[in-house]
């Protein structure tokens, strides 16, 4: 029976694609009233909405195949068409990507103004989330009663060139202060104007090659916190630099979050025991069977590094960050600090999140049924739901030390301080050390 049923899905769908709509319509009917089997229900009603041209009955063809079948990646962007979310047009063919935009690109960005005397307006990280203008001190609450960033389709963004692009290009600005015209980095999303000084922001939702952010978590603290806090780790770990420390400057990076669904199937073996004498007073050897089970997946939010230069000692800090508290992304949080754009395409990141789910997995899943004697395992039913971009704060400098210098990050939410330094060395004897950290910095504190 579930042969015919296949059997009347695909007759259904040549004759759908030879543009005979009612002769298909009843062979998509028929497997659908014949079958027991998911993927067929799901596949045969896609195909519903295919060969209709009503809306309503389109809709409610796309949403009987994803309720048999939640992860039908062309029932989902076929729904996110109906519904507005996805243009037609930004479809593109995942095996002949449209080559990358080369040269300059002319972009929009928002500039953020005090309303009352037309100062520049400035993020101040003092745990009060205000943009405060730097003349009149005057403020502006940002992000106030907001709830969770939402997360996105993974589907979605797939079917369009964002979700496989990354920066190539310069971004040109026009000042809407001054009117001058400055050029911005390709990896940078913020800047203030070379002239007026006024900051702006990217605005990446109308451009139709980069994702926009979705969360961030705002600095909490000012420069001078962070050079304390510097200070502290250097001055416990024993560290002496070799060299004058620049100050640590203040900037968001970008971070990728994925939720992982789906199934592992697995092969496990069994043995079955025979209790009857061979006739010469021994018993048969147990009778190894093997059988095909699946164990459901549900990763929540897995980390992976949106920008390549900084990802060893980011990874690290990631874990410090209470990502509960991540909120909506909202322009102003970046008045007057620099955030990076991402370089890590999201379709390349998703691969590794997948990756490492299953390798843990694989790893873990026979202690998670008992021990079992597991001889093979398939990811093919492990699926990216849904993803986030995240702009997380950090304080960086470099640390001159050992003849290189080593990247040194600050958790702008909490002060944590990672580092490419391994292990510990002499603990110094002075904190204080003409050209080194504890005297350049210190005088600096005024400590």
């Amino acid at each position: 029976m579930e042969d015919y049923s296949k059997d009347l899905l695909r007759t259904g769908i040549i004759e759908a694609k030879a543009g005979n709509k009612e002769s298909a319509r009843r062979y998509f009917d028929r497997a659908i009233y014949m079958t027991g089997a998911h993927d067929v229900i799901a596949e045969a009603w896609f195909w519903m909405g295919e060969v209709t041209a009503d809306p309503i009955e389109k809709r409610k063809a796309l949403e009987n195949c994803l309720s048999h079948d939640l992860r039908h990646s062309r029932a989902r962007r076929a729904l996110a068409i109906l519904d507005g979310s996805l243009k037609p047009d930004e479809v593109i063919n995942p095996d002949a990507l449209p080559a990358a935009p080369s040269g300059q690109r002319q972009s929009d960005a928002q500039r953020f103004m005090c309303p009352k005397c037309g100062g520049r307006m400035s993020f101040a990280p003092d745990g009060g989330q205000n943009l405060v203008c730097d003349y009149c001190t005057r403020n502006q609450v940002v992000g106030a009663n907001v709830q969770e960033a939402n997360e996105k389709d993974f589907i979605i963004a797939m079917a369009t060139a964002r979700g496989h692009g990354k920066p190539l290009q310069e971004q040109v600005f026009h000042c809407n202060g001054c009117g001058a015209e400055f050029i911005l980095p390709p990896k940078q999303i913020s800047a203030s104007c070379v002239y007026c000084d006024s900051p702006h922001v990217v605005s990446l939702e109308k451009t139709k090659d980069l994702l926009a952010p979705n969360g961030i978590i705002p600095h909490m603290f000012d420069q001078r916190r962070a050079v304390k806090l510097l200070i502290d780790w250097v001055e416990i770990n024993g560290i002496k630099p070799e060299k004058k420390v620049d100050l640590p400057r203040g900037l968001y990076l970008p971070l990728w979050t994925f939720d992982v669904g789906g199934a592992i199937e697995y092969t496990y073996e069994l043995y079955k025991s025979d209790d009857d004498d061979n006739g010469f007073g021994r018993f048969n050897q147990p009778t190894p069977i093997r059988m095909t089970d699946q164990y459901p997946i549900m990763v929540n939010d897995l980390p992976l590094p949106a920008s390549k230069k900084p990802s060893a000692v980011f990874l690290k800090l990631i874990d410090s960050f209470d990502m509960k508290s991540i909120k909506p992304y909202d322009p102003r949080f970046l008045a007057s600090w620099p955030a990076e754009i991402y370089d890590v395409p999201m379709a390349d990141a998703s691969l590794d999140a997948r990756s490492q789910t299953y390798k843990r997995y694989k790893r873990d899943l026979p202690h998670l049924i008992n021990n079992t004697n597991i001889v093979h395992m398939s990811s093919a039913n492990l699926v990216i739901d849904s993803f986030k971009l995240n702009l997380l704060p950090v304080w960086m400098t470099e640390l001159p030390f050992d003849g290189r210098s080593h990247l040194v990050l600050i958790n702008g939410q909490n002060g944590v301080v990672s580092s490419d330094i391994v292990g510990k060395v002499e603990k110094q004897e002075e904190r204080k050390q003409e050209g080194g950290l504890m005297g350049f910095l210190a005088d600096l504190l005024g400590d």
